[in-house]
């Protein structure tokens, strides 16, 4: 009974008062369909107590607080061990986190320059020298023997770019600005008057006039002629208006500074549609001051260095101080630093994270990877007794990457630690010690325990799905055929941006096609950056720029491109799937025409949590209250008002089947599929979210609660609601993230049913059944990093599988 963790009477979301003895000191893998219940079992029970417990035991003020945070449903838990969670929702929204501060590789950089770098003059270049200062013997300074340049020896902070020690001043050590864009401020076809400045007219600036009789003033001294169509002004005429004169200071500047000065959000928001993120011109997008960028340690400085990938930079310190010019004492330090930075360095290199850099910045980080970077930074603090709880950390990982993933979690619960992984992947199931099977379905047909046990009594389970496709009594069938498409092709031509090695691309249109290949081989960088963003510029004149290419041909075959990513489809509590796909208008009105609210004066308005007169003012329609905690983050309450039902009394009265507005928004999708079964409005999205995988979500469910690929599902079923032409690229990133192998089997189906409409599909992908179920493969790498970037093979999937030099068609052979 000391080494189980014991459950009785788990009843938590839509556990179905489950028993249970999960085993200590090992690693134990949880799977089942999406939405059986296995996030509420790992995360929502098991995790959620051993925090709150955890609270308990800290000071008086922090135990305040206990009451406040919700005790799971659950008879009896026992056993619990303290617990880190490291899910995929933690991606840093700080543009200052960077790979190197997660790890805090980069302050052993800080250390690492600041005690042995070697300084330059900024003035004249000359290599500075080091002297003990006159009144204090002991705090140094630093000096030019040319031209006499001096400054106070340089400390661990001068190197942060979080610090006005070392931070670039022009961009405040964030490495980028946001700069006005001409392209999108402008009408063309309009004069000054007619509303050419487009925020003028749309933002109803209140010196709008005053900046319109400027210009004028500015055409009359130019003599030239504002009442034309600025298409029709000479470049250098519309030079000054936008960069004006030595009296009027131009369009974009004034645009500028009402961005930097205006105390209203809605202004700065709305002023920032028009802007676009450019590297900082005095930095270069390096972060640190000059003077910093001249310290250099074997003539390199900290932003180059943090500049390699991660394999690079391990193979760097690896040269140990033999490998480098250093006095005994300089490789005292240097040997003491390198190891600590070595340690993490092959941390991240086992969880599949060789390509990045320590520069990189943390938002750009897939959940996935965040995910992983965080497991190792956990691996090296070598702390043991705890309980991980990891929820699909083989997301974004080619099978060949996925191995040494395996052997890194393993080896965390070698070391004296229990291991609970969420997972659908089938070779981090037959690695495990023990498995938890959870469902038999998903939602309400879910919350059971349909296996617990170790592998060989698993492969004689008959009642489980999982274990049927596990060990081939259940497959997704390969095709029996593949399409062909000879005639119509997207060329991209000279990719080169990031570590793509100036390669051209075809990309047959009307199929299913898959990009391959490792993590960090380019997939990303040719799908996303590149071919996306050169559409959406070219279709909807969006304001990001994409990639190095030399050009995309065959643009005119398609007539939509549709990006479907994992972000969220929100931010906020507010946003859900019920308003993101438009239902809810449909759901507002429908409560709006019934008789108690036109009884009331209720009108759609009312129904909705975002506005004043239906929602509950107390929470403002949140349903919870924040309560700040210091030293802890902060914790959301039932608010006491609405009993966390987000509606005043009034709205809460009105009743459609016997359920009001709450209580419709706190259905799932499969319930509301019978509910809504005679409004055809409403049904028709409801059967399309049904079918890719997501009946078990609520109408109302929170934005900031669904993971990366439910969110993309929600996504792909709004455009799927819409009328399709026929000639759409859909490109998909990871769409399987958080799928069974039975999801996956419905949502090939639903994408094959979008090429046989004539669309094409193009989906960036490692599952194994989705590359082989495709059309046409289009393999990159062959590894990451610098050692990537290449097309190692195209074609279907058994021409794949043929090629020597694809780790894809390697894998593929064990399962075609």
């Amino acid at each position: 009974m000391a080494n189980l963790i014991k459950i009785r009477g788990a009843r938590v979301n839509n556990l179905k008062n489950i028993d249970l003895e999960i085993p200590r000191d090992k690693f134990i893998v949880v799977t089942g369909l999406s939405g059986s219940g296995k996030s509420s079992l790992v995360f929502d029970l098991i995790y959620a107590e051993s925090q709150r417990r955890y609270v308990e035991s800290l000071s008086s003020y922090a135990r305040q607080f206990v009451g406040l945070m919700d005790k799971p449903d659950v008879d009896l838990i026992e056993g619990l061990i303290p617990a880190i969670s490291i899910d995929q929702k933690s991606a840093s929204n700080n543009p200052r986190s960077t790979v190197g501060t997660i790890t805090e590789i980069y302050d052993y950089f800080r250390l690492l320059f600041s005690k042995i770098g070697i300084p330059y003059c900024p003035e004249c270049g000359q290599k500075m020298q080091r002297k003990k200062m006159e009144k204090n013997k002991n705090d140094y300074k630093i000096f030019c023997g040319r031209c006499g340049y001096e400054r106070s020896e340089f400390k661990a902070i001068d190197f942060s770019f979080n610090s006005s020690h070392g931070a670039c001043p022009a961009c405040s050590g964030l490495g980028v600005k946001m700069e006005i864009d001409t392209s999108l401020i402008l009408n063309l076809n309009l004069n000054i008057a007619q509303g050419a400045i487009k925020p003028w007219l749309h933002y109803n600036f209140d010196n709008q006039n005053n900046l319109i009789n400027e210009v004028e003033k500015l055409a009359l001294r130019h003599n030239f002629d504002i009442s034309k169509p600025l298409k029709d002004l000479s470049k250098n005429n519309l030079n000054l208006i936008l960069n004006g004169d030595q009296i009027f200071p131009g369009v974009l500047k004034g645009l500028r500074d009402k961005y930097q000065e205006t105390e209203s959000n809605y202004i700065r928001q709305k002023i920032g549609q028009y802007m676009k993120e450019i590297k900082c011109p005095s930095c270069g997008g390096r972060r640190l001051k000059d003077e910093i960028l001249l310290v250099k340690f074997q003539d390199i400085n900290i932003y180059d260095l943090s500049s390699k990938n991660i394999e690079e930079l391990r193979d760097f310190f690896k040269k140990d101080s033999k490998g480098f010019k250093l006095t005994n004492s300089q490789k005292l330090i240097f040997d003491s630093i390198s190891k600590e930075i070595i340690v993490r360095l092959e941390n991240i290199l086992r969880v599949g994270l060789s390509y990045l850099s320590i520069s990189r910045s943390a938002t750009t980080l897939s959940g996935g990877e965040s995910q992983r970077l965080r497991l190792a930074h956990q691996i090296s603090s070598n702390l043991v007794g705890l309980l991980y709880v990891l929820d699909e950390p083989s997301v974004g990982l080619h099978p060949k990457d996925n191995e040494n993933l395996i052997k890194t979690l393993k080896n965390l619960n070698v070391k004296g630690n229990t291991v609970i992984v969420i997972e659908h992947d089938s070779s981090m199931m037959l690695s495990s010690d023990y498995i938890l099977d959870i469902g038999p379905m998903a939602g309400e047909h879910g919350g059971n325990v349909v296996f617990a046990g170790d592998l060989d009594k698993f492969k004689k389970n008959t009642t489980s799905l999982t274990a049927q496709y596990l060990f081939g009594d259940k497959k997704i069938p390969v095709p029996k055929y593949y399409r062909q498409n000879e005639d119509k092709f997207l060329k991209i031509i000279g990719a080169s941006e990031n570590n793509l090695k100036d390669i051209d691309v075809e990309i047959p249109l009307e199929n299913l096609v898959v990009i391959s290949g490792v993590s960090g081989s380019g997939k990303s960088t040719l799908m996303i950056d590149i071919l996306a963003k050169a559409l959406n510029k070219k279709f909807y004149r969006a304001k990001e720029e994409p990639g190095k290419h030399k050009a995309i041909l065959g643009a005119e075959f398609i007539d939509k491109i549709i990006d479907i990513d994992q972000s969220p489809i929100g931010r906020t509590p507010r946003s859900n799937p019920a308003t993101y796909t438009g239902m809810f208008s449909y759901i507002r009105d429908l409560f709006a025409s019934l008789p108690e609210s036109k009884k009331a004066g209720l009108k759609a308005r009312h129904f909705s949590f975002n506005l004043k007169g239906g929602r509950c003012e107390k929470c403002q329609g949140d349903g919870v209250l924040k309560v700040e905690m210091q030293f802890l983050p902060d914790i959301y309450v039932k608010c006491d008002e609405c009993n966390g039902q987000r509606y005043n009394d009034e709205v809460l009265k009105v009743k459609y089947n016997n359920k009001n507005i709450f209580e419709v928004l706190e259905m799932t999708i499969e319930d509301s599929l019978k509910f809504f079964s005679s409004e055809k409005n409403i049904k028709n999205k409801l059967d399309i979210l049904n079918s890719i995988g997501l009946g078990y979500i609520k109408l109302g469910q929170s934005a900031t609660t669904l993971s990366g690929g439910e969110s993309q599902r929600i996504k792909l079923a709004y455009e799927l609601s819409r009328p399709s032409t026929g000639k759409t690229l859909y490109i998909l990133d990871e769409p399987t993230t958080g799928l069974h192998f039975e999801d996956v089997k419905n949502l090939l189906k639903v994408l094959h049913g979008l090429v046989d409409k004539g669309n094409t599909v193009l989906v960036i992908e490692h599952n194994l059944d989705i590359i082989k179920s495709a059309d046409w493969v289009i393999d990159l790498g062959p590894d990451g990093g610098d050692k990537g970037g290449e097309v190692v093979a195209i074609g279907n999937p058994k021409e794949i599988m043929k090629s020597k030099n694809s780790h894809t068609g390697k894998y593929l052979k064990k399962i075609i």
